[in-house]
C-alpha cells in the first residue's frame, strides 16, 4: 500500500509540474495581452505602496513595454522594448535617468508587443484628450486593452516625477503626490508609451481618462509621467491584430 501511495504522489507531482510549465509558457507567448499588478486606487487611497511586483521577475522581455511608479513613489517607471528606466528627482529641474530592472512598483501595467502598425497622426490631433478620442475612435475592433507608443518630436509636454518624503502615509492622491516635481519639455525628440483601456479607471489609467503615458526624449536623458502634450510631428503605433 505505502508504494502505491509513493507511486501515485509521484504521478500527481508529475501532473502538476507539467500542467505549470504549460501554463507559464502560454502566459510567456500570449503576446496581445496587457499584464497588470496592483492597482492606482490602492496606492493612492488605501496608502498600498511598497512592493506589489519586482520587475526582473518577468520573464518575458522579448518587446516588453511596461509602466508605474516605484515602490513607496519615489521615482517613475518605464520598459520600452525590453529596457527597463528609472527616473528620480535630483531637483526641481533635473533628474537622473538609469536603466536597471532591478526595481520594483506597487501597481504596474505591462504588456509584450512583437509587431506594430504604424498610423500617420491627423494635423489636428495635438493634445492629450485630441489623442485618446483619435485613439479610441481608431481601435472600435481592437481587443482592448493595448499598450501604444508614440515617436517623433514634442512641441511641448509637462511630465512628472513622484518623489513621496520618507516615512509619508498616503490615504488620498493629495498625499500620494508630496514632493511631486514637473517637468517642461519644448521641441524635443521623444518616444511615447502608452496604455489604453475604458475599463481600468483608478487601476492604471487615472478615473477621468483612458491613457496612462510614460515620455522618455531621445537621449534618454529625460523621462516621467507624462501629464500635459502637444503633438509636434509624430507617427503613432498600434500593436499588430
Amino acid at each position: 500500500m505505502t508504494g502505491g501511495k509513493i507511486i501515485i504522489g509521484l504521478f500527481t507531482i508529475a501532473m502538476i509540474s507539467c500542467n505549470s510549465t504549460k501554463k507559464e509558457t502560454k502566459t510567456s507567448e500570449t503576446y496581445s495581452d496587457i499584464k497588470m499588478v496592483g492597482a492606482m486606487k490602492n496606492v493612492m487611497w488605501k496608502g498600498e505602496i511598497g512592493d506589489s511586483i519586482h520587475l526582473d521577475t518577468i520573464s518575458a522581455k522579448n518587446g516588453l513595454y511596461g509602466l508605474g511608479p516605484e515602490s513607496y513613489l519615489t521615482g517613475e517607471l518605464l520598459i520600452n522594448n525590453g529596457k527597463s528606466y528609472i527616473s528620480k528627482v535630483t531637483s526641481d529641474s533635473t533628474m537622473t535617468v538609469e536603466k536597471r530592472f532591478d526595481v520594483s512598483a506597487p501597481f504596474f501595467v505591462y504588456a509584450n508587443v512583437i509587431e506594430w502598425n504604424e498610423i500617420e497622426l491627423p494635423s489636428n490631433v495635438k493634445t492629450i484628450p485630441e489623442l485618446e478620442k483619435f485613439i479610441d475612435e481608431k481601435t472600435t475592433n481592437y481587443k482592448r486593452p493595448f499598450a501604444f507608443k508614440l515617436q517623433g518630436n514634442v512641441s511641448k509636454a509637462v511630465i512628472h516625477i513622484l518623489d513621496l518624503p520618507q516615512g509619508t502615509k498616503v490615504s488620498s492622491p493629495d498625499d500620494a503626490h508630496q514632493g511631486q516635481t514637473n517637468y517642461e519639455l519644448t521641441d524635443e525628440e521623444s518616444e511615447i508609451i502608452g496604455f489604453f483601456s475604458t475599463e481600468h479607471k483608478g487601476v492604471f489609467t487615472h478615473h477621468d481618462s483612458f491613457l496612462h503615458m510614460h515620455l522618455i526624449t531621445e537621449d534618454e536623458s529625460k523621462m516621467g509621467h507624462l501629464d500635459i502634450l502637444k503633438i509636434g510631428k509624430m507617427k503613432l503605433y498600434l500593436p499588430k491584430k
